[in-house]
């Protein structure tokens, strides 16, 4: 069977007529899906069929059975999770990067993507004022930036005590000690499950969920003083979950390396804080740390799926992911391939929509996009705030915003409430022992007529729920 080029043609036309309907229908739809995952499994032909069928029928049979299971996430009102939309040139060339079908493992078996890939790490690295020199990698999403970063952590605190991780493993090792804040995302965890390192010992949090730096210099000391300092590992978060917040940056990360501690950073949407001088000294000091974990699909806005892994020291990077077969063709002179700076061997290019997103919004475009979204978030919290019953609970420092109708019990009937309106998307959590209304402000589209139709959403639901 040869490439049919009309097939092609057939096929890819009628994926960009439903996608510009899709993406048309934003301002209008609903935001919540109107059938559940059994509802479309429901619709679905239940058996393969027997024969081929064409192309362009496929796809348009697929947006007919997808279409009343999709959540409007591109949308200026979901503000659910920290997920942003898709600027339309990282959209565009995420097209490409599909019909490219190029294997990013390898800058000479795929230089143009390599290529590409590489000046949008350094893009970054410029934006968010981080060491010129680190390596970055780009992963599935903020999970497996963490595993990156933790991963080089782990080689390096273990080589400095002359275990050899790659050929000995952990058994038998020093334990490997990690330290975190008591309101560190769960995302940190499960890549410290995948590497073997287990739960980190939580420190104290402040009411706004930043690491306390006087309980992390006393974890640390205690380890010291119980003789047993062994290898360790510090993560500090840029962005809490709930609050926004950033960890104290610079006088953790003194004090981690003052006591041998590798420090990594979860930054998955609050990184991009560094890239705007009017957020920057929050995050004073953050080029200090080891490595850097974010997520370019949350406030940079480009397609699923794209974490972005940063460390400082290249050269552990590479040492932790390098591989050596006989089928790979490398370029050799001491050059870093794309595959030596992830966990995976095969990927599409995904640095190729950050190149594009960067490329269309030029520094000065970057900076309006983080300020705006902090912009946002600060309206929603003002307006919001004037409703009678409505507490805000965070100091609104960047894009998050946690707010309370009054008791749990009502709190959760009123998110329950605007869920079902499904006007707009916000989602229910649980922080400071309080139920709690989560707003994420990531959307690059989010604009005034969406603030006052979520405004009005939340009325809404407040008025459907007795007091």
């Amino acid at each position: 069977m040869s490439a049919d080029e009309e097939a092609y043609r057939e096929a890819l036309d009628r994926a960009r007529a439903h996608s510009l309907e899709w993406l048309a229908s934003m301002p209008s739809r609903a935001v919540r899906p109107r059938a559940t995952a059994d509802g479309i499994a429901a619709t679905l032909p239940a058996e393969l069929r027997d024969g081929p069928a064409e192309a362009a029928e496929v796809v348009d049979e697929l947006a007919r059975y997808a279409e009343p299971g999709l959540m409007a996430m591109p949308s200026g009102r979901f503000f659910g999770w920290v997920i942003g939309g898709t600027l339309p040139a990282a959209l565009a060339a995420d097209w490409l990067v599909s019909a490219w079908d190029q294997n990013a493992a390898m800058r000479y078996a795929t230089p143009a993507v390599a290529a590409l890939e590489e000046q949008a790490g350094q893009w970054l690295l410029e934006l968010l004022g981080l060491p010129a020199a680190s390596g970055v990698g780009f992963t599935t999403g903020g999970t497996m930036a963490n595993f990156t970063g933790l991963a080089a952590g782990r080689r390096h605190v273990l080589e400095r005590v002359g275990w050899h991780v790659d050929s000995a493993g952990l058994t038998g090792g020093p334990r490997v000690r990690v330290i975190a804040g008591a309101e560190r995302h769960a995302s940190v965890d499960i890549a410290l499950r995948y590497l073997g390192l287990g739960l980190p010992t939580a420190v104290a949090a402040d009411e706004q969920g930043r690491i306390r730096p006087e309980a992390l210099a006393a974890e640390l000391e205690a380890g010291a003083a119980g003789g047993s300092p062994g290898p360790a590992i510090v993560v500090l978060q840029a962005g809490n979950l709930h609050s926004g917040a950033f960890d104290p940056m610079e006088e953790c990360i003194r004090v981690a390396h003052a006591h041998g501690a590798w420090v990594h950073v979860d930054g998955a949407f609050g990184l991009w804080a560094a890239a705007s001088p009017r957020y920057r000294e929050a995050l004073a000091g953050i080029e200090l740390a080891d490595s850097w974990a974010t997520d370019a699909h949350k406030t940079l806005n480009v397609p699923y799926d794209c974490g972005v892994a940063v460390v400082a020291n290249a050269e552990t990077l590479r040492a932790s992911f390098t591989a050596e077969t006989s089928y790979l063709v490398l370029e050799g002179h001491g050059v870093s391939d794309p595959f030596e700076r992830v966990p995976e061997f095969s990927r599409r290019a995904r640095g190729v929509p950050v190149w594009a997103a960067l490329r269309s919004l030029g520094r000065s475009g970057v900076v309006e996009l983080v300020e705006r979204l902090t912009d946002t978030a600060r309206a929603l919290a003002e307006r919001l705030g004037r409703l009678p019953g409505v507490e805000i609970l965070n100091e609104v420092v960047f894009t998050q915003l946690c707010l309370s109708f009054g008791s749990d019990k009502r709190t959760r009937a009123v998110t329950q409430a605007l869920i079902d309106d499904g006007e707009v998307w916000m989602s229910g959590s649980r922080w400071r022992d309080r139920a709690v209304l989560r707003i994420s402000v990531s959307n690059w589209s989010t604009d005034a007529g969406d603030i006052a139709a979520s405004i009005a959403a939340v009325e809404r639901a407040m008025a459907a729920v007795p007091d």
